[in-house]
């Protein structure tokens, strides 16, 4: 018994996932970019959520993003496209005790490596992170991805919050899936294979 842990991630081209859906979703340190995502929503974004979607078994947050689709996603009914996401089991990485009113919601408390691994090895299938980008760099740090699925928008902003960090932990990847969407959105999945593999060009 082991569970695949899936980064689901929306990124600008120079890497920054921090408030892609609206103005207040994340202003941590005044970012002034938010929304910047919803231009670039169409049919084949749509297409590619929802079979990442399909995939999960259950859903890994941190603190503040359970608080960002807790305060929207229990008000959506079955009919709207809520039935998924609503009654999938949800997981919350916190470090302090708190309440989950979200349906099918386990509160895990500790620190994030060490619950996340134990997760892992007592659940099947698949757990998908969206967002929680202060998370992630945990989970990095412990090795406890399995795979990236990115959606890369045609968009530069020049600062915020990033997949991939300054000290991210060095991994290796491998490309299993890739499309493109009409609005210019790359989708591309990436297999964690452990650390990098270095070596040297010839000389020009």
């Amino acid at each position: 018994m082991a569970s695949k842990l899936v980064v689901s991630t929306f990124l600008s081209l120079d890497g920054v996932m921090q408030g892609p859906g609206g103005r207040g979703e994340d202003d941590s340190n005044d970012f002034p970019h938010g929304g910047w995502l919803t231009p670039h929503v169409d049919e084949g974004f749509g297409r590619i959520m929802g079979d990442v979607f399909d995939r999960s078994d259950g859903m890994l947050l941190g603190r503040k993003s359970y608080e960002i689709l807790n305060s929207y996603w229990p008000k959506v009914s079955d009919e709207d496209g809520g039935a998924k996401i609503n009654n999938m089991s949800k997981y919350v990485a916190t470090r302090s005790p708190m309440e989950a009113e979200w349906n099918n919601t386990r509160v895990l408390v500790g620190e994030a490596a060490q619950t996340v691994a134990e997760l892992k090895a007592t659940t099947d299938g698949e757990i998908l992170v969206q967002g929680s980008s202060d998370l992630l760099r945990t989970l990095q740090e412990a090795e406890l991805v399995d795979e990236y699925r990115l959606l890369i928008f045609p968009v530069v902003l020049g600062e915020g919050k990033r997949l991939f960090a300054d000290g991210t932990t060095p991994a290796g990847l491998r490309l299993t899936d890739s499309s493109t969407t009409d609005s210019g959105v790359l989708f591309a999945a990436y297999e964690w294979q452990g650390k990098p593999a270095y070596g040297m060009l010839p000389p020009a």
